[in-house]
């Protein structure tokens, strides 16, 4: 460690650190604009002078090395002096149009210039003009004059996103960040680029003008979408989400999330939103009150088990559902005599459960994605999927890591990819067969399965044979194939002889407590391919919409008896019979648990749209009606409790309900279908009914392949 003074105190910091970083664990702040303890350093903006003893000149913080002995002032007149120089040279240029700036209120040059700024401007000639640019439907480039060329942004797509879709042109004063040969900006990771912007040169395109950052409430969440469990805060006004932006949280998302978790709040307040209960008569929807629809829910139900047996009912549930609703949804459908619940409903092979209680994982610690120093990544395009998975793990290669791929097709993931493994889907557990053939090749020992090994194959073992932290990862595609149970055991195999961890990326905000709370057929219980295929008579969709969230079209639903859709939107009305208005996550509380097992609490942030009720009441209230037991929950920690007893909020589950194992027999024949997998907006139906992501480069090529 190396001691340097810091304004009389002494801090001890490891060799390599810069002035800044001392300066960070005293807690002694110090003014900057292009220094982000996320991104490399620039030293562009000048604004960290500091006074260095026996220095001629003042230093800048995040550039200048700690050596032992070294005597630092932040306060001193030689340092104030300093930035307020620079200071004064950054609002030569800049519009100073304060009243009117979406940033104003959370800007850090106004923040700066409130202590370090003049009370007059020296500067008499006419300010530079920078003229807007449309760089697409979320980042909004309209007011560039204000840039002072930080370059975080051209850094963040550098490092983080993986993508220079941003630079600067020309110098000196005509000097501006812009997109190259008129090209958007399509990152999946966009959104962070206006947080880190220090004035209001980058802002939210939907946001814009809707509200001043001091009239919105902020209020803590989690995000409903992938299997990472971002952390949010999100912005309120009038009781509407106006805004949502990262909670700095380093063991999930450390300070950024991705564009589905920010932007998909524009469907909270859609025109699909449904605010009341209906009910199909005579084919046309009516509008009911609350008791109507639920006795009629009730007595459906229950002249169905009377007619036909317990065994006739089924229940679909998303597994971006919470674990409350999913923990009481389970407990309805086995109170009934029925076991006919799944969410697993893009998959293909259902014989791949963990043990009853125990849930397929990531099988390592988020954080630990951003140290690997090998990976093996089965079916998945990862920076689509799971942006913020793809983003540590690219960190991980910028600190030398090798990546290698098993896929349908080259995919660009914004990170060099060691060796891919080219193979169409049906002919996966074959592919993955080689590559352990080849590992088994250079062991001298015996293969799981009789394959052969190329050139490819043997590359990619070689690469895992090498390195000390590494991990086999089985992506969205991989869980939902036709042999999902085969590529596992390969996986299983694999990891072992070559020292690395092996899981599933998991698909959905709540695919492990869905297992975990048995949200799942028990015992001769249908899957969620035959529940779809009509092998029920009622139907329950908890936050289902068939062929959109499903694998099979369901359209056999509509030959059941009754259909009840519990839904924040008015959708599946051609085959429902009961549409019951459910909150999404911003309107109740619950419960996620991500992929590596932590479960994750968030309050409703905002009151129900109209007569939307929390899913979890809903689902109480029904299972009275019922006269079943076990529904007396009078809160949703009530239920939490109950689900998973003697696991508290951002704590993991424990390990032993955490299992990858399997004993499945490898089948490397090839598999009937090709696996069903959800695009980057497609994945739920938030992303699907918020505009500006509907109108992105990745939405547009999604539905271009669809058509």
């Amino acid at each position: 460690m190396v001691e340097i003074e810091l304004d009389g105190k002494k801090v001890q910091v490891p060799p390599g650190s810069m002035v800044m970083h001392a300066a960070e664990k005293v807690g002694t702040y110090i003014p900057h604009f292009c220094y982000h303890k996320k991104l490399s350093i620039a030293a562009s903006c000048r604004m960290c002078l500091v006074d260095v003893e026996k220095a001629p000149k003042a230093m800048p913080a995040c550039a200048t090395p700690v050596t032992m002995g070294m005597v630092v002032r932040t306060k001193s007149d030689k340092a104030i002096k300093a930035q307020q120089s620079v200071m004064e040279f950054l609002l030569i240029n800049h519009p100073l149009d304060c009243p009117i700036c979406d940033q104003g209120g959370e800007c850090q040059l106004q923040d700066i210039a409130v202590g370090y700024g003049g009370g007059a401007s020296r500067y008499e000639e006419e300010k530079r003009v920078v003229m807007p640019k449309d760089v697409g439907p979320l980042v909004s480039m309209q007011e560039m004059s204000r840039c002072i060329q930080c370059t975080r942004c051209v850094r963040f797509g550098q490092e983080i996103a993986g993508v220079m879709e941003l630079g600067m042109s020309h110098r000196g004063e005509h000097a501006e960040i812009e997109t190259f040969v008129g090209q958007s900006v399509d990152s999946e990771l966009s959104g962070n680029m206006i947080d880190i912007c220090p004035v209001g040169a980058l802002t939210s395109k939907p946001f814009r003008y809707n509200a001043r950052s001091w009239e919105l409430g902020r209020r803590k969440s989690v995000s409903p979408h992938d299997s990472a469990g971002a952390n949010l805060i999100v912005q309120v006004k009038n009781n509407q989400v106006m805004r949502v932006v990262p909670f700095e949280n380093e063991d999930v998302n450390e300070c950024w999330i991705a564009d589905r978790d920010r932007f998909s709040y524009e469907a909270l307040n859609g025109a699909e939103r449904l605010t009341q209960p209906m009910l199909k008569q005579g084919g046309q929807w009516k509008a009911v009150d609350w008791q109507t629809a639920l006795e009629y829910v009730a007595n459906g139900l229950k002249s169905i088990k009377a007619g036909q047996g317990a065994q006739a009912i089924g229940l679909l549930a998303s597994p971006h559902s919470t674990v409350e609703e999913l923990a009481l949804a389970g407990a309805l459908v086995r109170g009934l005599g029925s076991q006919n619940i799944d969410s697993r409903l893009r998959a293909a092979d259902f014989g791949n459960a963990a043990q009853d209680g125990e849930a397929r994982w990531l099988g390592l610690p988020i954080v630990a994605l951003s140290d690997l120093q090998r990976v093996l990544v089965v079916g998945s395009n990862l920076r689509k999927d799971h942006p913020l998975f793809a983003q540590r793990i690219r960190q991980a290669v910028r600190k030398g890591a090798q990546v290698n791929a098993l896929n349908a097709a080259l995919q660009d993931w914004a990170m060099p990819v060691a060796h891919t493994l080219v193979a169409d889907a049906v002919r996966w557990t074959e592919a993955l067969a080689s590559i352990a053939a080849a590992v088994a090749e250079f062991k001298g020992i015996a293969a799981p399965v009789a394959a052969q090994a190329d050139d490819t194959a043997r590359a990619i073992a070689a690469s895992l044979l090498g390195g000390e932290r590494k991990a086999v990862l089985l992506g969205n595609a991989a869980a939902h194939h036709g042999q999902a149970a085969s590529l596992l055991a390969l996986a299983q195999w694999i990891a072992k002889e070559t020292g690395a961890s092996f899981g599933y990326l998991t698909e959905a905000a709540n695919t492990v407590g869905a297992q975990l709370v048995r949200a799942l057929p028990g015992k001769d219980g249908l899957n969620a391919g035959q529940m779809l295929a009509g092998g029920v008579k009622a139907a329950l969709l908890l936050n289902v919409e068939p062929g959109a969230d499903t694998a099979i079209d369901g359209k056999a639903l509509a030959k059941a008896e009754m259909v009840v859709t519990l839904s924040p939107f008015k959708t599946n009305l051609d085959i429902s019979d009961v549409l019951l208005p459910i909150a999404p996550f911003s309107e109740t509380s619950g419960s996620f648990v991500n992929a590596e097992g932590r479960l994750q609490g968030f309050h409703a942030v905002v009151k129900p749209l109209g007569e939307t009720r929390p899913a979890w009441k809903v689902l109480r209230v029904l299972g009275n009606l019922l006269g079943l037991g076990g529904f007396a929950q009078e809160s949703s920690q009530d239920a939490l409790a109950q689900a998973l007893p003697g696991v508290g909020n951002g704590e993991l589950v424990p390990a032993v309900r955490l299992s990858n194992r399997t004993a499945a027999a490898i089948d490397i024949t090839a598999a009937t279908a090709q696996p069903c997998v959800a695009s980057i907006y497609q994945l739920d139906a938030l992303v699907r009914r918020a505009g500006s992501l509907q109108l992105t480069a990745d939405a547009r090529a999604a539905s271009e392949v669809s058509a």
